[in-house]
C-alpha cells in the first residue's frame, strides 16, 4: 500500500500570499526592501529561519528578545489573514484528488512547516481527509531535512519508499527525495526540477496517473 503526504501552503491552499503580506508588512517597518521574488526563498522554510534571512537581507543583528517579538508580530499579522479563510480558498481540483485517494482507502498525512496547519485545515474543512497531521510544532529540523515526512510515514505505518509526497517548494522536494520517497512537484518545473514528476497544479493530475502510482514499485532509497 502507498501512503500520500501533502504539504499545505501552495499545495492544498494558497496561504503563501498571506505569508508574503505579513513578511512584507514587517520588512516595510524595518526599512528592508522585500519583493514577491524575495518571498520565494521563504517557501517551505521555518518562521524563525525566514526572519533570519530577512534580517540578513537588511544587514541587521538584533537581541534575541527583539527577534522573538518580531516573530510574534509577524505571526499575529498572518493569523489575522487566515482567520478569514474558508473552503473557497482550496486550490483547484485538490478535493477531486483527495476524494479519489480516500475512495481507495489510501492513508494520507499532512506534512507542513506551518505551525498553523491544523487551524487552516479546520478553516477549509479538510481535516477529515488526513489520518495524521505533522506540523511545525512537532519537528526540530526544517525542510530540506526529511524529519517531517519521516514522522508522517511512521504514523501512517507506511515505509518511506512507499510514500508519495506532494510539494510546491524545492526544499520540500529535497526533503522527500532524501527520505527515499516519490516526489511530485506542484508548480514551476524549472524550480522543482529535482522532483520525480511536476504538475503546474492539481488540474493536470489525471486519476489514471494516480492509479499507476498506487501500483508503482517502491522507490529505491537514494
Amino acid at each position: 500500500m502507498k501512503g500520500f503526504i501533502f504539504d499545505l501552503d501552495g499545495v492544498i491552499v494558497d496561504t503563501a500570499k498571506y505569508h508574503y503580506l505579513a513578511w512584507k508588512h514587517l520588512a516595510d517597518q524595518l526599512g528592508i526592501p522585500f519583493s514577491e521574488e524575495d518571498n520565494e526563498r521563504f517557501k517551505g522554510v521555518s518562521r524563525r529561519r525566514c526572519l533570519e534571512i530577512l534580517l540578513e537581507m537588511g544587514g541587521m543583528e538584533v537581541p534575541q528578545i527583539q527577534f522573538d517579538a518580531w516573530l510574534q508580530e509577524k505571526n499575529e499579522d498572518y493569523l489575522r489573514y487566515i482567520s478569514q479563510m474558508d473552503s473557497s480558498e482550496i486550490l483547484p481540483d485538490v478535493p477531486r484528488v483527495l476524494d479519489y485517494l480516500r475512495g481507495k482507502d489510501i492513508p494520507m498525512a499532512l506534512g507542513s512547516a506551518s505551525k498553523n496547519a491544523k487551524a487552516i485545515l479546520e478553516k477549509v474543512e479538510l481535516t477529515s481527509y488526513f489520518r495524521t497531521i505533522v506540523d511545525g510544532t512537532e519537528v526540530a529540523k526544517a525542510k530540506p531535512d526529511p524529519e517531517v515526512f519521516l514522522i508522517a510515514a511512521y504514523r501512517l505505518k507506511i515505509p518511506p519508499a512507499d510514500c508519495v509526497v506532494l510539494e510546491d517548494a524545492l526544499a520540500g522536494i529535497e526533503a522527500a527525495n532524501s527520505a527515499g520517497m516519490y516526489s511530485i512537484g506542484i508548480g514551476d518545473p524549472k524550480v522543482l526540477f529535482e522532483a520525480d514528476r511536476v504538475f503546474r497544479d492539481f488540474t493536470q493530475i489525471e486519476l489514471d496517473y494516480l492509479e499507476e502510482l498506487l501500483y508503482l514499485n517502491s522507490k529505491p532509497v537514494k
